[in-house]
């Protein structure tokens, strides 16, 4: 109930009631109106900017969803992309190089990453730093395995070039004609000293037994690389370097009939069969050699054998056992 206001009257020595007009009314009450709107707005504003997200709130939020389904289509293209390099490192390595008999692309070299710690320092500090980083490397380790993988097409398109090259070069028939031959006494394997009775040891080539004089045939386009004479090891030997990786030795001769660095052909006569040197009677041996490494020479007959008999040669050249002439 509103309070009534009295004021003194000295004349009639009386109280009279004081009217109060509604402006004045109105004018006392303006100061809580006024509070009170504050109030309000801020207690609007603050509840709404808690509660509510504001038009620029919104789009901001919107763009963010965008770029992460953005991220996530880039991330699974990153992922396709990745499968597709496997897919063509395989063939690569599997295919392609097989053909060419080059080896593989190593795995250290195709996975080499990034040095130094801090390559990725200036993406993070963010809300989706992690997200980013990661894409980022994703892309980082793509782009060089496809510089790798562009660089190995490179050697294989070099390879294919030389190919004509690489067929005349290749080691591929017998250093002895098959007429000639007496028969293969040894072949590529453990195999049993002729001199060293009950030692066994790695024979790194083919012995072909013919008589002495026999003659010898360069397996493949090269050069005579090497021309040794000695009583012991090999005994008068030749070395041919035919490119690509590959070398022929032939051993144990009775006669050179070339030089160092004198280029011959697929069947050019280097020599004669002899047993000089650590030889425990006539033969030739001869080593298939790749990448530095002896290999097994059987595999390099394909020029020569008939699919029977070369069946034939690998059933016994796969036995242990069996001794060796040098």
């Amino acid at each position: 109930m509103a309070k009534v206001k009295y004021k003194f009257n000295p004349e009639s020595l009386s109280y009279d009631k004081v009217d109060v007009g509604f402006g004045r009314k109105l004018l006392r009450l303006l100061p809580h109106f006024l509070t009170s709107v504050v109030l309000a707005f801020i207690l609007y504003f603050v509840v709404f900017a808690y509660l509510f997200d504001s038009p620029e709130e919104l789009r901001l939020k919107r763009e963010v969803n965008q770029l992460l389904s953005q991220y996530e289509l880039l991330n699974n293209e990153l992922d396709n992309a990745r499968d597709v390099l496997k897919d063509i490192q395989y063939r690569d390595d599997n295919i392609y190089r097989t053909i060419f008999e080059t080896e593989p692309i190593s795995a250290d070299l195709r996975e080499a990453g990034f040095g130094g710690g801090n390559r990725y320092s200036s993406l993070q500090g963010f809300q989706y730093s992690d997200l980013v980083i990661e894409a980022t490397q994703k892309l980082d380790k793509l782009l060089t395995q496809m510089y790798v993988q562009s660089k190995s097409y490179d050697e294989v398109a070099e390879l294919a070039r030389n190919k004509e090259e690489f067929l005349l070069s290749v080691p591929a028939i017998q250093p002895i004609m098959v007429k000639d031959l007496t028969r293969i006494a040894s072949y590529f394997g453990w195999r049993n000293d002729p001199i060293y009775r009950g030692t066994k040891k790695m024979h790194e080539g083919i012995d072909f037994t013919a008589p002495i004089g026999t003659d010898i045939y360069a397996t493949g386009k090269g050069v005579v690389e090497k021309v040794k004479k000695s009583r012991r090891g090999y005994g008068n030997q030749v070395i041919v370097n035919h490119g690509f990786g590959f070398k022929t030795r032939y051993a144990h001769m009775y006669k050179i009939a070339v030089h160092e660095g004198q280029k011959v052909s697929r069947g050019a006569k280097i020599g004669e069969v002899g047993s000089t040197g650590k030889s425990v009677g006539p033969h030739l041996h001869y080593e298939v050699i790749k990448n530095g490494k002896a290999i097994n020479p059987i595999n390099y007959f394909y020029l020569d054998l008939s699919p029977e008999a070369y069946d034939r040669m690998i059933e016994l050249s796969s036995q242990e056992g069996g001794q060796s002439l040098d």
